[in-house]
């Protein structure tokens, strides 16, 4: 559980990926970095993501990479969505069964790309529908790029489901 969580405990966080170049701290030892991986860390819930993303980087407010897949998500949490820069966001191999909690992640004005497959959402038909159409700035969901295609018949999908949708609450 990440509320409880003790940083020190936990042995599989990675350091940023530092490429051909050695990573870089500040004088507070933390890494100038805009990347953070945290999968694989049974994390349940994301409470104190904040000041788990200030111990670890010298600007939590650059933070533009966050892998979060393979522990025991089961909601897409508001936290998420107050890391503006944030442009990849992996959640695959978690447990978000609400489709409509992908909803949250269009506050991300630079997100363009997520991973969610592994997901029991995963298993709805209209997952790539409604992932795409909530999310028109995406440029590939689960590794594999959105095309043109897929956007107009989310946009399509979006607009039968909101006519349905009115539809039955005028009747209602």
């Amino acid at each position: 559980m990440f509320g409880n969580w003790d940083i020190k405990k936990y042995t599989k966080l990675e350091t940023p990926y530092s490429g051909l170049r050695p990573l870089k701290k500040n004088s507070e030892r933390k890494y100038l970095s805009c990347s953070l991986r945290l999968s694989n860390n049974s994390i349940t819930d994301l409470s104190d993501l904040h000041q788990t993303v200030s111990h670890f980087l010298a600007e939590p407010s650059h933070l533009a990479w966050l892998d979060l897949s393979f522990n025991k998500l089961s909601h897409i949490e508001q936290v998420l969505c107050e890391l503006p820069g944030l442009r990849v966001l992996y959640l695959h191999g978690n447990n978000i069964h609400t489709l409509s909690e992908v909803d949250r992640l269009a506050a991300l004005p630079h997100l363009h790309s997520v991973t969610l497959h592994g997901n029991p959402i995963e298993t709805n038909k209209t997952y790539r529908n409604r992932v795409i159409s909530a999310l028109p700035r995406l440029k590939t969901v689960d590794f594999s790029a959105v095309t043109q295609q897929e956007r107009v018949l989310a946009r399509l999908w979006h607009q039968s489901n909101t006519r349905c949708r009115n539809t039955r609450k005028s009747l209602g």
